[in-house]
């Protein structure tokens, strides 16, 4: 075997392995806390809750140390039952360098999409219960749910920082 075909097999290896982390660190059967309990999205008649999207304030802040960004959640089941978990901190893993995560304690309701391109400020739901933030641009075959999406997401990166981080998301008043 030449050194060419060796280094193709060594990288083929490598590429192989990477892309199964990062099923495996969001996957729903990866989450020994995740009971398979579905949250379900708020009943806009009930009084406490969030009401219908006509009047939902969908604005939220997302704070990472001393930087807070305004971030809109989407107009969505997903969203309305992301929305009522709030206010949330949650400490959110490093993935790839263009991400980071946090299994949920429950399922949200999805409907999951291939977007073809992420890019930097997307809030997105991996699986059912993978909450995923996004700090860098980059393609994907990965299917997700849209949450939603940093208005302007200029810094994030440096404020989401190298490693873990803890996140905390509020719905603004």
């Amino acid at each position: 075997m030449n050194d060419t075909s060796m280094k193709m097999r060594l990288l083929s290896f490598i590429l192989l392995s990477g892309m199964s982390l990062v099923t495996v660190a969001c996957s729903p059967d990866n989450d020994p806390l995740t009971d398979g309990t579905v949250i379900p999205a708020p009943d806009p008649g009930e009084p406490d809750e969030i009401p219908d999207n006509s009047t939902m304030n969908r604005n939220i802040t997302i704070r990472a140390g001393s930087n807070s960004f305004t971030a809109t959640l989407e107009d969505n089941e997903a969203g309305k039952a992301f929305a009522a978990l709030l206010p949330m901190t949650v400490n959110m893993n490093e993935m790839n360098g263009n991400e980071k995560y946090h299994n949920l304690s429950g399922n949200l309701p999805t409907n999951s999409s291939r977007p073809g391109t992420i890019r930097t400020g997307d809030l997105m739901l991996y699986g059912s219960n993978c909450l995923v933030l996004f700090y860098a641009t980059f393609s994907s075959s990965y299917s997700y749910t849209r949450l939603g999406r940093v208005n302007n997401p200029d810094g994030l990166a440096t404020a989401l920082g190298n490693g873990n981080v803890t996140v905390t998301f509020d719905i603004n008043n």
